[in-house]
């Protein structure tokens, strides 16, 4: 079994299940219609273009180079998206990654704007340090990309820098066979012991705004009322 193999990831707005050969149709079905968001994300266009995403993220699941989901919205049970763990790293020897990237995002216009990205995060985050014990995890998007790096501030993660010629890009318009590259603009959330003191308050998805607020919890990763159901 891969050392990044996740059950699903529960909350009240979204699951995030396993990437599975099924989802073929579900993920063309998300990706279909209006697409002028998906300016800077790779997302499958007809079912011919997500089987053969489905098989590279299953490729690199199956090589420990990442833990791709869907996500699924539970009010109407669709599948709306996808996201997944890529990048992890394993510097110190344990059986668990002890550096993962969120990544891979997107959404389809109707989850657009609404809590499900925001309490996915927090899912994943919560997998990551109170079941990995990572010691940091990246989130990283294209710098041109600002409508994802604010959330990505709304989340509380800070800001790093930008990373030039990064890696290819898939933004609408460049040709990555031709050698176009974006510039990542990179934000971590890191373990409790190094954080700075006093700790950094963890995240909670605040339904009367939407949005994801900092709160005081004694939990040491994401409060209780987003857990992942283990």
């Amino acid at each position: 079994m891969s050392r990044l193999a996740v059950a699903a990831l529960t909350g009240r707005y979204v699951s995030l299940e396993p990437l599975a050969p099924d989802h073929v149709e579900a993920i063309a079905t998300a990706g279909a219609g209006d697409r002028s968001t998906f300016g800077y994300t790779q997302v499958p266009d007809g079912s011919d273009e997500a089987a053969a995403y489905v098989e590279w993220l299953l490729d690199d699941a199956a090589h420990e180079r990442a833990a791709p989901f869907v996500q699924r919205r539970l009010d109407d049970g669709l599948i709306v998206g996808c996201t997944r763990y890529l990048n992890p790293a394993w510097p110190l020897g344990r059986a668990d990654p002890d550096e993962v990237e969120i990544g891979g995002t997107w959404l389809s216009p109707s989850a657009q704007r609404t809590p499900i990205n925001t309490e996915a995060k927090v899912l994943l985050l919560t997998q990551a340090f109170e079941i990995w014990n990572v010691q940091r995890v990246a989130i990283c998007t294209d710098a041109r990309n600002e409508q994802s790096r604010r959330a990505i501030e709304r989340l509380g993660a800070p800001f790093e820098g930008v990373m030039r010629r990064h890696r290819r890009s898939t933004r609408t318009g460049d040709q990555p066979m031709c050698g176009n590259f974006l510039s990542g603009a990179s934000s971590s959330v890191t373990g409790p012991e190094s954080r700075p003191s006093p700790r950094a308050p963890p995240f909670s998805v605040e339904d009367s705004n939407r949005s994801c607020m900092p709160r005081q919890t004694p939990s040491t990763g994401v409060p209780a009322s987003t857990r992942a159901r283990r």
